[in-house]
Formats: C-alpha cells, sequence, structure tokens
C-alpha cells in the first residue's frame, strides 16, 4: 500500500468532520488512525463590534480561512507576519498559515489589493471560513 498523501489525509479529516460519528477506528496494513471528536458547543456571542472605517465607494474583500486549524501570521514566533495592514498583497502573495494535525498549510490571498484588516489573532484556533483579513481591491 502506498503511503498517503496530504490531500488524502486532508479528504479524510473532512470525512470525519462531517459525519456524525463520535468515533471511529481506521486500520489498515502499515496505518491506523484513532479519531474521538468532542461535542462542538456553540461559540460565545461576540462584543459589538466597534464602527470600522470603510473606504468610501469600493468593497472590501474578505479572505477567509479555507480550513479549520490554528492561525500562524509568520513562519515562526520570531519571524516577520505576511502581511500587516498597509501590506500590497497579489493573488498568490502568502497571508498566513494554518496548522492542521501539525501540517503547515500557506492560505494565498486570491485577490490584489491592500490589506486593511487583520481579522484573526495569531496561534488561535479559527473556523472554516472565518475572516482571516479584509482586503482594499483598489
Amino acid at each position: 500500500m502506498s503511503p498517503l498523501s496530504d490531500d488524502d489525509v486532508r479528504e479524510i479529516l473532512r470525512i470525519i468532520d462531517e459525519s456524525p460519528l463520535a468515533e471511529i477506528r481506521v486500520e489498515t496494513d502499515g496505518f491506523s488512525l484513532h479519531v474521538v471528536k468532542e461535542p462542538r458547543e456553540p461559540a460565545p456571542p461576540a462584543p459589538p463590534a466597534p464602527p470600522a472605517r470603510q473606504a468610501p465607494a469600493t468593497a472590501l474583500v474578505t479572505i477567509e480561512a479555507p480550513m479549520l486549524g490554528m492561525f500562524y501570521a509568520a513562519d515562526g514566533p520570531r519571524d516577520r507576519p505576511f502581511v500587516e495592514v498597509g501590506s500590497r498583497v497579489e493573488p498568490d502573495s502568502t497571508v498566513c498559515i494554518i496548522e492542521v494535525m501539525k501540517m503547515m498549510n500557506s492560505v494565498p490571498a486570491g485577490v490584489s489589493g491592500t490589506i486593511v484588516e487583520v481579522c484573526a489573532e495569531n496561534a488561535a484556533l479559527v473556523e472554516e471560513g472565518a475572516a482571516l483579513f479584509r482586503v482594499d481591491p483598489s
């Protein structure tokens, strides 16, 4: 049996996450996976956001988390963040890393523009679809 690729592992985890099962064990020759899901509690209500300054006549684009994981703004704790407010990005610019089960996944901007807001806190858990950055595409 050939080793599993990163995509294989991500697909297995996606299926498990979407499954109603609370626990699953998968074993084959040379591979064993045991996952126990904790019940998800509803997130506490977010505090009211302060009034935001918006650029006139342009709609901001949100860069969202492509998966559930730990958000890291830089390669390491002593490294500069990939982007900060005011940074110019292109679609292939790396804006952060999302760690899932010790696998580091680079997140591209997917849009050209200027970072106007960093929405996620460094080293914090982010849900899939959570806002990471807001970009002014002009």
